[in-house]
């Protein structure tokens, strides 16, 4: 008997709902990284330096509903623009989807564990350095990897 592909594996990010689409979401908070782009290049360099409303112990923001008015260079993933978002880390959900690729093993819609991101060391969790304790002129010395 075979069983039903899950629904990632049957939907494309716009077919999803509202539901479907939230629970991709693996938590990992690389979207909250502050990134450097190299005009000439378009090489994206991720830097140290995490917003200053990243919860580092739970990964979530703490002015979530409110983000983009504080924040507003803060962006708002939607199923429409993951691919314009070349700044998605390689291990982003909807990046994956969205390039025909498969969750990987810690993340929780396969694993059946939110906790299993941090246990394989794939989130910002006890990471980063909030960007209002560093001078933006000085980032460019806080580059952790490229992508």
């Amino acid at each position: 008997m075979s069983k039903e592909l899950p629904f990632w594996k049957q939907k494309t990010l716009a077919q999803m709902d509202k539901q479907e689409w939230e629970s991709l979401c693996d938590g990992c908070a690389k979207c909250c990284l502050h990134k450097l782009e190299d005009e000439d290049t378009g090489q994206v360099y991720y830097t140290e330096m995490v917003c200053r409303f990243l919860d580092r112990k739970t990964c979530q923001c703490t002015e979530y509903q409110d983000r983009q008015t504080l924040v507003p260079h803060c962006v708002w993933l939607t199923p429409e623009k993951v691919a314009e978002y070349t700044w998605l880390p390689s291990t982003c959900a909807y990046k994956r989807v969205h390039l025909g690729q498969d969750l990987p093993k810690w993340h929780h819609l396969v694993s059946g564990d939110r906790k299993t991101i941090h246990k394989f060391n794939h989130s910002m969790q006890g990471k980063g350095i909030p960007d209002d304790k560093i001078p933006e002129e000085e980032w460019e010395d806080h580059i952790i990897w490229m992508e």
